[in-house]
């Protein structure tokens, strides 16, 4: 009987996740373009790869 919860419990945590994943894709293609979203990307990576000396 518990075993059953669980398994019911987690297919409804695993449809939540997916839920909030397309909403929060939804809202970030919504918000930015695919220009802003492609320079910020670049822009971690570039950071990312330099190396200071001090």
């Amino acid at each position: 009987m518990i075993w059953n919860l669980v398994n019911y419990g987690s297919w409804i945590v695993s449809a939540a996740l997916v839920l909030w994943m397309l909403r929060d894709w939804y809202q970030t293609d919504t918000t930015h373009s695919e220009a802003q979203l492609t320079s910020s990307r670049e822009g971690e990576i570039e950071a990312m790869s330099e190396k200071h000396k001090i």
